[in-house]
């Protein structure tokens, strides 16, 4: 049970969900100023694992503070309900995605949404560096997949990777 939230003061959080197989899917990144566990404000369980992704310093919350803070500023609760209905949002689309596209479909929206502005030549660079396995816990699949993937995106001339930044070069196919 948990009746606090955690606000994000330094740093960046992952929630995240974990079978005993050791298997996660990455429910969301979050840094400064944004918050995590307020799932749990409702009083039942936490429903998802947070892990810190580099040193980060959180101002913790409690319940009882919070709807006392809504109290006196009801314009928070329309806020928090916002950010609330854009994560429920989220994570109807994840359930989508990984219900109704495949694997690839889901690796080239990632990419496209990772990547920066176009450069001079149309290429588009990520704008931070994943680690296949943090791409896998993303896309609800093995870390195997998304080298192999890669590789032959790589191998196609689609892509390119220096010291695991990866640049789109041209837009990526829409079937592999």
């Amino acid at each position: 049970m948990g009746d606090t939230i955690y606000i994000v003061l330094k740093g960046r959080l992952r929630a995240f969900l974990a079978d005993n197989t050791g298997k996660e899917l990455t429910l969301g990144v979050y840094g400064p100023l944004e918050y995590v566990g307020e799932m749990s404000l409702d009083g039942g369980p936490r429903s998802a694992n947070v892990e810190a992704l580099e040193a980060s310093l959180c101002s913790v919350v409690s319940r009882e503070d919070l709807l006392s803070y809504i109290a006196s500023q009801p314009a928070f609760a329309l806020e928090m309900m916002g950010l609330l209905i854009r994560r429920a949002r989220l994570a109807t689309e994840s359930a989508r995605s990984v219900a109704l596209i495949d694997v690839y479909g889901r690796l080239v929206r990632l990419l496209n949404q990772l990547a920066g502005e176009e450069g001079p030549r149309g290429e588009r660079q990520m704008t931070e560096r994943m680690t296949h396995q943090a791409m896998a816990q993303h896309l609800a699949c093995s870390r195997e997949m998304v080298s192999r993937l890669l590789r032959d995106l790589e191998t196609g001339g689609y892509i390119a990777v220096e010291d695991r930044w990866i640049t789109l070069l041209r837009p990526l196919p829409a079937r592999w």
